[in-house]
């Protein structure tokens, strides 16, 4: 039995019929941005763009309800295959024995206090010293204290990327080297009306299994004993900013690895997705026509747009031939979606170039282990010259399910 969600199929189709009128103005308008040249519109230029504007706005609110809608209707979905899922005694042993694991995990300063050489070096405070000081000048700063002045307790963190497009991606486990699965390469729909008597079409179906290898990150620090004995702070900032090193790593990785072990294929490098140029068209048009590709090639529901930060400004400053901002006045923030899709601003990917995709239904970012931390002073000369490794690491795969429901805007 087929089950079906008019709620969402409304609402679907309300948000393309919106998305078709805004297309038709942009395309009267030209790649000059001309509203003397929209005719579909009444009044002056401040008028047309009032109304693009005014359309802009309801597409946002539109594709969110869209958004919303989907999630219920994947609910209900999970539900429904899996009536066990989210019950007591459900889960998985390799996902419980992931959680466990980490459930476990020591901190990098719970490890060092643990380890023999913290417990070996802790000493006993010395005999205390007396200096009686005869001064015989004026007592003042420079013969005296100086002001005793003491840290914030803030660290400024260096200006780096942070984290722009992991979120994008549904995540999922592994306890294989590899995540592997059946893709139907061959679909040929025979079906047709028959006469009685009449002979049946023949249909022809096949599978081809593919394969996304799990790929490691790692990354390692050398800490002095005393650094992680006497500051506190220490440990805590080691902590967070190994960790954060690999997920801004994997952040790059997921748009623009190679594939090349043991880099993971990032969706730019992988075969099969599809590419739409700007030529003379202004930006917006040229993400819409790769929305479209998405859908008619790709058979999918674009979900979101990534675009370097450059572009994107590009994006933000459109304005009509006469002057007259497309996506508002400078006094005003301005949308972080276009034709309705939220817009990730990632400067990893690469610029001139932005993606359009399903990233919710056709690429999973899956994990075979999280980020561990070890901590040992074993490593080359480090145990007789007091210092620790620190080293963090993870396993990683990247699983594009369907390439055709990417579509690449270059030329931007």
């Amino acid at each position: 039995m087929t089950v079906t969600f008019p709620a969402l199929d409304e609402a679907q189709g309300k948000l393309d019929a919106a998305r078709k009128q805004l297309a038709d103005v942009f395309a009267e308008a030209g790649d000059t941005l001309d509203m003397d040249k929209v005719k579909s519109i009444p009044g002056d230029s401040k008028a047309k763009v009032d109304w693009i504007r005014a359309k802009n706005t309801e597409i946002d609110e539109l594709a969110k309800d869209v958004e919303e809608k989907q999630s219920v209707w994947k609910a209900a979905q999970a539900v429904r295959q899996d009536p066990a899922k989210g019950e007591p005694g459900s889960e998985p042993d390799a996902t419980r024995k992931s959680r466990d694991r980490e459930a476990e995990q020591k901190s990098v300063g719970e490890l060092f206090t643990a380890s023999q050489a913290y417990k070996g070096r802790q000493g006993q405070v010395g005999p205390e010293a007396h200096l009686d000081i005869e001064v015989k000048s004026l007592f003042q700063t420079s013969a005296g204290w100086a002001p005793e002045t003491t840290r914030t307790g803030r660290v400024v963190e260096y200006a780096t990327r942070p984290i722009q497009v992991i979120d994008l991606i549904p995540g999922n486990t592994t306890t294989q080297a590899a995540v592997v699965y059946m893709e139907e390469t061959t679909f040929v729909n025979a079906a047709q009306e028959t006469a009685e008597g009449g002979t049946y079409q023949e249909a022809q179906l096949a599978l081809t299994e593919q394969t996304s290898p799990v790929r490691k990150i790692a990354v390692w620090l050398p800490v002095t004993d005393e650094q992680l004995e006497d500051e506190p702070q220490a440990r805590g900032y080691v902590n967070n900013r190994l960790p954060f090193m690999l997920r801004q790593r994997l952040d790059s990785q997921i748009l623009v690895g190679n594939g090349s072990a043991p880099n993971l294929r990032g969706f730019l490098s992988t075969v099969g997705i599809q590419t739409q140029a700007k030529g003379a068209d202004p930006t917006p048009d040229a993400v819409y026509k790769a929305m479209v590709k998405s859908r008619v090639t790709g058979r999918a529901m674009p979900d979101a747009v990534v675009f370097h930060p450059t572009n994107w400004q590009d994006v933000r400053l459109l304005r009509t031939a006469d002057g007259i901002y497309i996506w508002g006045s400078p006094s005003e923030a301005g949308p972080d979606r276009i034709w309705g899709l939220p817009v990730a601003q990632s400067d990893a990917i690469t610029l001139g170039t932005a993606l359009v995709g399903d990233y919710g239904n056709f690429s999973e970012l899956t994990t075979r282990r999280g980020i561990d931390v070890q901590v040992s002073n074993s490593h080359s000369t480090f145990f007789v010259e007091g210092k620790q490794a620190v080293r963090a690491d993870m396993r990683a795969a990247l699983v594009v399910y369907r390439p055709a429901a990417f579509v690449t805007v270059t030329g931007l």
